[in-house]
């Protein structure tokens, strides 16, 4: 049965990829009024944590934050689901690297580098890195697996459209050392923002006004990978450029 509701999914969402970001953009902004004002998706806990987060802002930049980010997240979703299909000439000229260069001088000496990210601009787009770097790196993403299973197979479709390898998070280390025994250098894309289990927890600090607990495995792989660790920066100058 998932695979019914996969190949449904999947039908709508590559028909919808296949409209032009003119457009997509117009109906990022047909969802927002719905999602804002409507539906209000977490908008309590969105609210409550800008308070919490900035006591100095006024309530009306507050409320500006707020909808600056729900305009944010339609056109996260549309852009997300333009992987689809969009052309790799085209996501290569809208979302552009700094300092590749490091990277594959890495590469070429044998080195393995682990980049750091966090949930920010679109980090889906982050996918079509491979197209940017030595073609004899293997690009790796973790990500936690997910319950519907439809959703799942969508997401890693779309992940892997450009050469990516999509590793579940508990197989992170085992797939590392598959790699180094097979001598294949490799670049490992970890979001570095996740939140840990509570058993798994090393590390609190105090982040925005909130006492937080922080994911140290990645920190930990890559001491024990003797990996080159990067951060990744991520601006977005206008819609639809990173």
């Amino acid at each position: 049965m998932s695979s019914v509701w996969y190949y449904l999914l999947y039908s709508v969402c590559f028909l919808i990829s296949l409209l032009p970001f003119k457009i997509l953009y117009g109906l990022s902004n047909l969802l927002y009024f719905p999602l804002y004002y409507g539906i209000k998706y977490r908008r309590g806990i969105v609210r409550k944590n800008l308070i919490e987060s900035f006591p100095d802002k006024t309530k009306k930049e507050i409320i500006g934050i707020e909808k600056k980010f729900y305009a944010f997240l339609c056109d996260y979703m549309v852009e997300t689901v333009k992987l689809l299909s969009i052309s790799k000439a085209n996501i290569y000229k809208r979302m552009t690297f700094k300092n590749v260069e490091e990277f594959d001088e890495f590469i070429r000496q044998g080195r393995s580098c682990g980049m750091y990210l966090g949930h920010y601009c679109n980090w889906e787009w982050i996918s079509s890195f491979p197209i940017h770097t030595h073609e004899q790196a293997v690009w790796g993403q973790i990500y936690h697996i997910l319950e519907n299973k439809a959703f799942e197979r969508l997401c890693l479709r779309l992940r892997e459209r450009y050469g990516a390898v999509c590793i579940p998070m508990g197989e992170t280390l085992r797939k590392i050392i598959t790699l180094r025994n097979e001598n294949k250098p490799f670049i490992i894309g970890f979001i570095s923002d996740q939140v840990p289990l509570w058993n798994s927890i090393h590390y609190w600090t105090n982040f925005l006004n909130h006492d937080t607990p922080v994911f140290t495995g990645t920190e930990r792989i890559a001491k024990q990978a003797n990996l080159v660790v990067y951060y990744a920066d991520i601006t977005r100058p206008k819609r639809g450029y990173y």
